[in-house]
């Protein structure tokens, strides 16, 4: 059971508003930082391997450097978020991707046109992203009470989309100087969020002692697939996630985006720093309307009408030939994305007890990193068959049918209403040998 010395009893703050949470501040600077740093680092390595290569397979490869060592990594991640100190993981992730940045910067102040040598560092980063998301996921409602998690997923989500933001802008930027000044600014911003981090208290940890005896008992093999055993039977979870993932998978288009920044749209790493930030300007947006008002009815319906409005926005960038109409484009297709973000993270987090967080989120991670680390190389591998516009048309098309397809196979998540009831939904479907206790359940 993931545990943290300075946990201490959290009723007496439960009444405070949400802003007032210790730690909360602290937790959004600190990861604000380290998103900013891995938003630089992802334009700058992208556009450096490309100018470097000119080829667009190129980018395939930068997805799936990072993707491998995640599919491998994963499921054991989430077993040590549950079992040991999340927030000790994460300091330890951070580090080592720091550690990546530094790297990076030796590289770029080489002067190296050694690729192999940018896809051995992107290997140990995914390493590193492996323990990172998963704990992530489950670090929050150690954070803040139960009853303010929704809003605390709403505010995160905002508040990362800054970063997101002005980070491929600032990379744009920076490297138009040089990728070394990029990655050294990407090592200094993981750094100011190791330390913001270091103080943010665990309040709200929980420690399950017949929990953790149970865990110590078992192998490591259910330990690790007991993330899968509890989504499987979770109908509404399991639609969201892999929704989610096809969507993204066949309709991303960012590991394109260098490609058309350079010969479609004819702007240089300014434009295409412009065009992954106006993906993150519609998340934010997006995000700021739901940390207000929320979805607070037919949450199923809107995620599939979010969805299918992702995929025609990627269909009109992939037609575009005009700067400003690609840009809106991206804004749309952030908007939505952000949507279906916050009602898929909403259903994992509420119906999920916290003994199970790590695991849980574990897998949601891997179909998260599936979708978009594999979509760059799909997206990547078709431009280099077919070219990056019919390899972005393909993505536009496919995200509709899938769409289509998951309206029919996952009724239940469509008929979603209100939160409350998916999280009564999956307590009730839980196998009896799985089924959390009545006391997790309702925490």
């Amino acid at each position: 059971m993931a545990t943290d010395s300075e946990t201490v009893d959290p009723r007496s703050d439960e009444s405070l508003s949400l802003r007032r949470q210790p730690g909360f501040l602290g937790f959004l600077l600190s990861r604000l930082f380290a998103v900013f740093a891995m938003q630089i680092q992802a334009v700058v390595v992208a556009w450096q391997v490309y100018d470097i290569t000119r080829d667009p397979i190129s980018l395939a490869y930068v997805g799936l450097a990072q993707f491998l060592p995640m599919v491998v990594l994963l499921l054991p991640a989430g077993d040590l978020v549950d079992r040991f100190s999340r927030k000790r993981i994460l300091q330890l992730s951070w580090g080592v991707q720091a550690i990546c940045s530094g790297l990076f910067l030796a590289l770029s102040m080489s002067g190296t046109d050694r690729v192999v040598l940018f896809y051995l560092v992107l290997v140990l980063y995914g390493c590193a992203r492996a323990f990172t998301g998963p704990t992530l996921q489950s670090i929050l409602p150690n954070i803040v009470p139960r009853s303010q998690l929704a809003q605390a997923i709403a505010i995160n989500s905002s508040i990362m989309k800054v970063a997101v933001i002005g980070g491929p802008l600032l990379g744009g930027l920076l490297y138009a100087f040089g990728g070394s000044l990029a990655y050294a600014v990407c090592l200094g911003a993981y750094i100011l969020g190791l330390i913001l981090l270091a103080p943010v208290p665990m309040r709200y940890a929980q420690q399950n002692e017949a929990l953790k005896q149970q865990m110590l008992e078992s192998t490591a093999w259910r330990r690790f697939t007991a993330g899968i055993s509890y989504i499987r039977h979770q109908p509404i979870v399991l639609g969201a996630i892999s929704l989610d993932l096809f969507a993204v998978l066949l309709g991303g288009v960012v590991a394109l985006l260098p490609v058309y920044a350079q010969e479609v749209l004819h702007v240089g790493p300014e434009g295409l720093g412009a065009l992954r930030s106006a993906i993150a300007v519609g998340a934010l947006l997006m995000g700021l309307y739901l940390s207000t008002y929320g979805i607070r009815r037919h949450a199923g319906f809107v995620m599939f009408a979010a969805v299918a409005v992702f995929g025609i926005a990627n269909l009109v960038f992939a037609l575009s030939t005009i700067f400003w109409i690609s840009l809106l484009a991206m804004l749309v297709a952030g908007a939505a994305d952000m949507i279906s973000v916050n009602v898929r993270t909403s259903l994992i987090q509420l119906a999920t007890p916290d003994e199970m967080r790590g695991r849980v989120s574990a897998v949601n991670m891997l179909f998260i990193g599936s979708s978009n680390e594999l979509g760059e190389f799909r997206a990547g591998t078709m431009a280099s068959w077919f070219g990056a516009v019919p390899a972005a048309l393909i993505g536009g098309v496919g995200t509709l049918a899938v769409v289509g397809i998951w309206t029919r196979l996952f009724p239940a998540l469509r008929q979603v209403d209100r939160f409350d009831e998916a999280s009564l939904e999956a307590a009730l479907q839980t196998s009896p040998q799985e089924r959390p206790s009545q006391d997790a359940v309702s925490r």
